[in-house]
């Protein structure tokens, strides 16, 4: 469903937009479609970061073990 909306554009953005428009798209469908893109890739980049910080929270603790790792290896050969 369709609801008819009003907004105000600077007419610069207004004269890009019209550039951009080809012949058998309207300017509604154009912005539409822009800013359908525009709030999928937010809403990718905010899981994304939400994904990294779960990967930090995991290499953190990853990190720790492989260190332990490593110091009770070095202790072990020194240790013979």
């Amino acid at each position: 469903m369709k609801t008819k909306t009003s907004i105000t554009l600077s007419s610069s953005l207004l004269d890009e937009i019209d550039r951009q428009v080809d012949s058998e798209t309207s300017r509604s469908a154009f912005i539409e479609t822009v800013l359908r893109d525009y709030l999928r890739e937010k809403s990718r980049r905010a899981l994304q970061a939400k994904d990294l910080q779960l990967l930090n929270a995991a290499a953190d603790r990853l990190n720790r073990e492989a260190e332990e790792v490593m110091e009770y290896q070095s202790f072990e050969s020194n240790s013979q």
